[in-house]
């Protein structure tokens, strides 16, 4: 197909798939600019490749599939460029292996009529919370129990071993826990 056929039929399909598009960007990554900038390189690449496109599929499953290799490739590259050692674990514990005194976690008293999750203000503490996790342990945190990816995925998407991945689990759901227990549970 020529250039000019495959210029129109880009353009027809940013109109037609730019939105949902972005909705599966956004649940996956949680972040209006990086779901943007991967929509628009998801449509540099479909124009890039579009002899390869054949229509085999239909366009909105061809450009979900290379969205969802873009997403893979973010969390890679953002994994990649994160120094792997930013909290040390060890600041949790003491030296017997118990818990540090200033870090040990509190019972969380929560109403039983409500999930926290359902609590738009406790939504934001945990977002919150998440952005300032390193990008390797959000990536993983977001991975495992926003998106519900299993374990052989994510290891394979992060480009890390399974004892990195659960090492890196562990390190982001302690520093999550004090993050929301200061931002949350002692406001």
């Amino acid at each position: 197909m020529d250039t000019a056929n495959a210029n129109v039929m880009i353009k027809e399909w940013v109109k037609l798939y730019s939105d949902q598009l972005y909705t599966w960007a956004y649940y996956k990554t949680s972040s209006i600019d990086t779901s943007e900038d991967l929509v628009q390189e998801t449509f540099l690449a479909a124009l890039h490749s579009f002899n390869n496109f054949g229509g085999m599929s239909e366009p909105k499953t061809w450009l979900l599939s290379i969205l969802k290799n873009k997403i893979a490739d973010h969390f890679r590259k953002s994994y990649r460029s994160t120094s792997h050692n930013s909290v040390s674990v060890y600041q949790f514990f003491q030296e017997d292996g118990h818990w540090a005194t200033e870090h040990q976690p509190h019972n969380w008293q929560v109403d039983d009529e409500q999930h926290l999750l359902d609590d738009p203000d406790f939504q934001k503490v945990l977002t919150l919370c998440l952005e300032h996790l390193p990008a390797n342990w959000k990536a993983s945190v977001i991975l495992k129990y926003l998106n519900e990816s299993d374990s052989e995925t994510i290891c394979q998407e992060l480009g890390i071993t399974t004892t990195n991945y659960w090492q890196i689990l562990h390190r982001a759901k302690l520093q999550l826990r004090k993050c929301i227990e200061l931002g949350w549970f002692k406001k």
